[in-house]
């Protein structure tokens, strides 16, 4: 392979991932046509964990190393935050309102995570710009639900909103939470114990649904996609982007999510673009990129950047 083609490899599969992050909100629209959230969660999490074992086992990893010891209450904390909390708001919401915006809504969690370390972490003084990005980027979420919210009040579209905007704050509360007390623990470490834990709360939340579920054959391929693709697939792309192109440039995939799910949903789902979609996800997007402006580094070390997967 020429040293041109090997170079644009990594930005290759940034791509690969932004489009498979933004197909997973157009998995959860489909999945949801033939079971539950509740029953979702549970087939999610099982795949999430299949798959991801699988590949740590084939790439020569132990599946219960060191970071297992004394974590169990921290795996369980993160299952439920970072799992069964917003992967049920996210499904319920999206019963409601389009994939395109759900991923749109969803990528509020860089804004609620700004928000939670300038409160939480004392070191982090944030600037003058950070708050305006913060300020901005919920003003384009006013942008998306005002219209509804005028038009219909309360209505299901305006509650299937708050429902992923909820499971945008629960991924932050992760974040930070990861960020604070995970830091010694390998990623894959992390990543399937808090998916192990997410299947044990998931079999009592989804077993009074399950005798209902009648799943065709397009739903199982959407969860399918989800676990093996979403979480198994994304997982080794993610961190080859890393180990490539550094933490700042893989974190560009959160920018890229919301807009590769806009084009799944329309592309398959023949979901409308309208002008508030498109003025929202515009302003969400800057002010993403205005709180993500930070002051000079200090020595020490730094953090996981977050997942954009819904």
């Amino acid at each position: 392979m020429s040293d041109s083609r090997r170079r644009l490899l990594p930005y290759a599969a940034l791509i690969t991932l932004a489009l498979i992050w933004g197909g997973s909100f157009l998995a959860i629209k489909v999945a949801v046509r033939d079971m539950s959230p509740e029953v979702l969660l549970l087939l999610r999490s099982l795949t999430g964990f299949l798959a991801l074992a699988l590949i740590i086992l084939l790439t020569g990893r132990p599946l219960f190393g060191h970071g297992w010891r004394g974590r169990v209450g921290s795996f369980a904390f993160m299952a439920v935050t970072n799992s069964v909390v917003p992967w049920i708001a996210i499904a319920w919401g999206e019963t409601e309102i389009s994939s395109g915006l759900a991923s749109i809504l969803n990528a509020t969690t860089t804004l609620w995570t700004a928000v939670l370390i300038f409160w939480v972490v004392p070191s982090e003084r944030p600037s003058a710009l950070n708050y305006l990005g913060v300020l901005i980027g919920f003003g384009g979420v006013v942008v998306l639900v005002y219209p509804e919210l005028s038009a219909h009040g309360i209505s299901g579209s305006f509650l299937g909103a708050v429902a992923v905007l909820v499971a945008s704050l629960s991924y932050a509360i992760n974040a930070l939470y990861q960020r604070r007390k995970m830091r010694s623990v390998s990623v894959h470490e992390v990543s399937l114990g808090q998916l192990a834990a997410a299947v044990v709360f998931a079999v009592p939340i989804a077993a009074p649904s399950l005798p209902q579920v009648h799943i065709q054959l397009e739903s199982l391929a959407a969860v399918i996609a989800l676990g093996a693709l979403g979480t198994g697939v994304a997982y080794l792309l993610y961190y080859y982007v890393m180990n490539t192109l550094g933490a700042v440039r893989a974190a560009g995939v959160t920018f890229l999510v919301p807009v590769t799910a806009v084009f799944w949903g329309a592309a398959l789902l023949k979901e409308s673009i309208t002008v508030p979609i498109l003025i929202g996800m515009t302003v969400i997007l800057a002010g993403i990129i205005l709180t993500s402006v930070r002051r000079a580094p200090r020595q020490e070390p730094a953090a996981q950047p977050d997942s954009a997967a819904a």
